[in-house]
């Protein structure tokens, strides 16, 4: 077990914990989650010591070993891949070098025989005889194949340092495993490889992430960091978001009798408790399910975003259609022979191996690109608005919120006042006296709030997304993938988070070196058909 003991940190006047008490027991897997600048990561990093508190302490178990995802790539530049990994294991890889020292002494004595021996039994214990074939079969598993495992990690490439890391920290069972964003610069395979084995995983798992397919399928439990306290809630991340929706809506229900509020909670615990019996944590997330008690669940204290698409006008029959589309970047070939049309009422998922080659398209039919080869048209009745991956060239200049905002009003709006802009970037969380702030001082996830502001007032019917969901929060997250769902006209997606694209889209395809796939089906159904899968084995060899 883990537990925080009193926790208080606080950086001037800005208070992140607030005595803070919580345990983290054996077998179960929490999911860490908060608004962003919460204190998420750093309460990871004071449990793993990096951090010291101004207040508390943690303990651990006596004997219990923790590993932490490190998130310093050049800390190991020196070291190979495959000791990387080893090193993992501090205790092993310590006693491992005192042995090597002691072997390569010319002058062996007897103590040192003695000293060799026990290190041997020690190392033994340990699991020391089978660490480098343990270590090799991490690195594999994680898309690291065996002719990068001698290399030197400065010399890797860093999302290959990435999946070294993380094999690092799974390496050697670990009694405590603390994830910050372990699927970064991870593909579908790799994170559903990290899923299978968290979910197996018998030990204490504490993980930060924004991708909430992840969280579903590997936590049992819920660590909310919120108003500088932490409260754990039974359940993945679906569970806790639809339960403190539902216990939201219950409070606002005057009219609602007490016993039909009641009924309502324990008839969604029980529709849970049947769909924990199909994930892949089957027993124990279904066993911590069936001790709920409705008291158990609690409102969130979030604040979710107003993220609402309403178009000026339905798109008509021609909407866009590609023919022959090419394109190569530094003599690689990023896609050839691409030809789709877009049809009404269709919602698509682009993928590709390569992710430069999604976003290409996306900027060719944008026209910020010229394609190599090909043509594309968009139909008359279409009002698009584009969500690139980069938008650093939409915040060049020192302005305030509103006067940015301003700059963007479409042609049909006639009344831009301040009150109307505010509204818009009110819905955005952007109130008081936010909007003052000048968009050379904003964060990441600022500025792609003030582009989906700036996507909501050009009312558009067609809306392409690249990678919508990087910078955001898990509420922002929330509120775009319900606001792509319910939105009435076309979307063009890609994103690395699984949710966003199984729920938005029903139809995929994929951009390949030789043309596209292209398939009416959602995204899950997508991943698991096996001719698919042979075709797509076919279109990039």
């Amino acid at each position: 077990m883990i537990s925080a003991r009193n926790i208080t940190l606080a950086y001037g006047k800005r208070v992140l914990f607030d005595e803070v008490n919580i345990n983290f027991i054996k077998g179960n897997c929490y999911g860490v989650i908060g608004a962003n600048g919460a204190g998420k990561s750093t309460f990871l990093k004071i449990l793993s010591g990096e951090i010291e508190p101004n207040k508390g302490s943690v303990e651990i178990t006596p004997g219990e070993r923790m590993a932490v995802l490190s998130q310093n790539q050049y800390q190991f530049d020196e070291q190979t891949v495959l000791n990387t990994v080893l090193m993992g294991h501090k205790k092993m890889w310590k006693v491992a070098q005192e042995r090597e020292l002691i072997y390569a002494k010319e002058d062996f004595s007897e103590e040192d025989g003695i000293r060799a021996g026990d290190l041997e039994a020690e190392f033994g214990e340990m699991g020391g005889y089978t660490a480098e074939s343990d270590a090799a079969t991490f690195l594999s598993d994680l898309g690291v194949t065996e002719e990068y495992h001698p290399r030197l990690m400065k010399d890797m490439p860093s999302n290959m340092k990435l999946r070294v890391l993380l094999a690092q920290a799974l390496f050697g069972n670990p009694d405590i495993l603390l994830l910050d964003e372990p699927t970064n610069g991870l593909d579908l395979e790799t994170i559903g490889w990290l899923e299978n084995f968290l979910a197996d995983y018998e030990n204490i798992v504490l993980v930060v992430s924004h991708d909430r397919h992840f969280l579903d399928a590997v936590c049992t439990h819920v660590a909310d960091v919120d108003r500088q306290k932490i409260k754990t809630f039974t359940g993945n991340y679906s569970f806790w978001y639809e339960s403190s929706q539902l216990m939201a809506r219950q409070l606002n229900d005057k009219n609602k009798k007490v016993e039909d509020k009641r009924q309502a909670l324990i008839d969604f615990i029980a529709r849970f408790s049947a769909n924990a019996s199909k994930s892949r944590q089957a027993t124990a997330r279904k066993k911590a399910l069936e001790k709920l008690t409705i008291e158990d669940i609690e409102p969130s204290n979030r604040k979710y975003p107003g993220i609402i698409f309403q178009p000026l006008r339905e798109v008509g029959n021609q909407i866009l259609s590609v023919e022959g589309l090419a394109k190569s970047v530094d003599g690689r070939k990023l896609f050839d022979k691409i030809t789709l049309t877009v049809n009404k009422n269709d919602k698509i998922a682009l993928v590709s191996r390569d992710a430069l080659a999604v976003t290409a398209f996306f900027e060719i039919i944008n026209g910020q690109v010229q394609p190599d080869a090909g043509k594309f048209e968009w139909g008359t009745t279409i009002t698009k608005s584009y969500l690139p991956v980069e938008n650093s060239q939409f915040f060049h200049e020192d302005l305030g919120l509103l006067d940015w905002l301003r700059e963007h009003v479409p042609p049909h709006v006639t009344d831009a006042d301040e009150p109307f802009l505010r509204g818009f970037l009110g819905k955005m969380l952007f109130s008081g006296d936010d909007i003052m702030k000048k968009t050379k001082v904003l964060s990441g996830g600022e500025k792609v709030r003030c582009m989906v502001s700036r996507m909501m007032l050009q009312s558009p019917n067609c809306i392409v997304l690249d990678q919508p969901t990087n910078h955001l929060d898990l509420e922002s997250i929330q509120s775009f993938n319900e606001g792509c769902i319910n939105f009435p006209g076309v979307v063009l997606l890609t994103s690395h988070d699984h949710t966003f694209m199984q729920t938005v889209a029903n139809r995929v395809i994929e951009i390949t070196p030789k043309g596209t796939i292209d398939r009416l089906m959602t995204f899950d159904e997508y991943l698991e058909d096996k001719r698919v899968q042979e075709l797509r084995t076919e279109m990039y060899s």
